[in-house]
């Protein structure tokens, strides 16, 4: 019986939008991914960020964003954990914990081009493995033709965060930007008011 693949979508979210959402649902649908977690990242205790809202306000809106998708999951497994948080701590540890299934890390083409600045890239390339999805302006990495790296084909998304913390700011709708639960939870409590 092979393992359950399980692929780990790691961010800030903050807050979570449709990019992120296309992204997630395409990888379980078009590759071997049986799921994806949206690993959400705690607030870095040596760099608080202002604008970041608290890491449990981003985990619920995550959950509010994929109730009824069964196949994506909300993680809080970085709050625990030592910070700063590093990819290949938050990997092991959950290997540790879930012996049965086997962890990709989800990445954009962006970030591919870096991978190498990354705390142990090779232990997570060979002992977990990419699967990459394309990014707007981003030069080509010689990391694509690693067999542990898989590219997915997806539209070119560039929602930011940013741009919908500042529409929310400026009382502008982010409706078709994130999913409406997100928004009407987001106008309830205040979020990215001040």
């Amino acid at each position: 019986m092979s393992a359950q693949k399980i692929g780990l979508f790691f961010g800030s979210f903050n807050p979570i939008h449709m990019g992120h959402l296309i992204i997630a649902n395409l990888m379980v649908e078009t590759t071997d991914l049986k799921k994806v977690w949206f690993v959400i990242s705690p607030q870095n205790p040596f760099k608080p960020s202002k604008g970041l809202l608290h890491e449990f306000d981003r985990y619920d809106l995550v959950r509010a964003a994929i109730f009824d998708n069964y196949k994506l999951e909300a993680s809080d497994i970085e709050f625990n954990l030592p910070k700063p948080s590093y990819t290949i701590h938050t990997l092991v540890h959950l290997r540790e914990k879930h012996p049965e299934k086997d962890f990709k890390v989800i990445i954009g083409e962006d970030n591919l081009v870096n991978f190498a600045k990354w705390k142990n890239y090779q232990q997570i390339l060979l002992d977990y493995g990419l699967y990459v999805y394309p990014r707007p302006n981003t030069q080509l990495s010689e990391l694509r033709s690693h067999p542990n790296v898989t590219c997915i084909e997806a539209p070119m998304l560039d929602i930011s965060a940013t741009f919908i913390r500042s529409c929310i700011k400026k009382k502008q709708s982010v409706r078709y930007l994130v999913p409406d639960a997100v928004e009407e939870r987001i106008r309830a409590k205040g979020f990215y008011q001040d």
